[in-house]
């Protein structure tokens, strides 16, 4: 939120909330007719394709996770250059022979025929694994739900590999994983979102037009 304040300010819009930090109503000086409301970086996304906002900062790894066809309800207005995470495939560090997606796919097929079930990958982006994996034809495998302390599955056994966000790759390392060399499934970063689902009146694009040339975005 601090950093999305600071990059409007930094065009001439000042962002701020109205009242404690318990309320989610926000302020807005230097443009007439535009209202500002807080809400979780979760909640966007569905707040843009219901149509219930004109516009909504968020990451690019929500929106597509959580809008098929994002591009056709939301349209990306400006990267705003901070909230870097990379959503990467990640396995045991010990798997010394798997490397790569195709790697995986062998494991994976050898996994379930020792096992008898299908090896097991943790994440909480269920539609961005999905779609990557089946892109690179990695077939034999289940998703586990992961919302929360991604990378200790694989230590507490629930799991035998992961995709999750990182910045850095440090808690990776540190939970003995390793990011497969050609298993980055998105970069994402804090961006600004216009719904494309929303009504819009002469006098809403004719402050969208205005607040879009302030910001210096298309």
């Amino acid at each position: 939120m601090e950093k999305t304040f600071d990059w409007f300010r930094e065009r001439g819009i000042v962002l701020g909330r109205a009242g404690s930090d318990r309320e989610y109503a926000g302020r807005v000086e230097g443009i007439d007719g535009v209202e500002l409301v807080l809400l979780s970086a979760g909640e966007i996304p569905r707040e843009l394709t219901e149509g219930r906002i004109h516009l909504g900062v968020t990451g690019t790894d929500l929106i597509r996770e959580k809008l098929a066809g994002w591009d056709l309800r939301v349209e990306e207005l400006a990267e705003l250059g901070f909230g870097h995470a990379d959503l990467v495939m990640a396995v045991p560090g010990c798997w010394v022979d798997v490397d790569t997606l195709d790697d995986l796919d062998a494991a994976a097929s050898a996994f379930r025929e020792r096992h008898g079930f299908r090896m097991r990958i943790a994440t909480k982006y269920h539609r961005l694994v999905r779609d990557f994996l089946r892109d690179h034809g990695v077939a034999d495998y289940q998703l586990v739900d992961s919302q929360g302390a991604t990378e200790g599955v694989v230590k507490n056994e629930t799991a035998e590999a992961i995709a999750d966000i990182t910045s850095t790759g440090e808690t990776l390392r540190a939970n003995h994983l390793k990011i497969l060399s050609d298993g980055l499934i998105l970069k994402s970063q804090a961006t600004l979102f216009r719904s494309r689902r929303v009504e819009m009146s002469d006098a809403d694009r004719a402050v969208l037009k205005d607040l879009t040339a302030r910001l210096r975005v298309d």
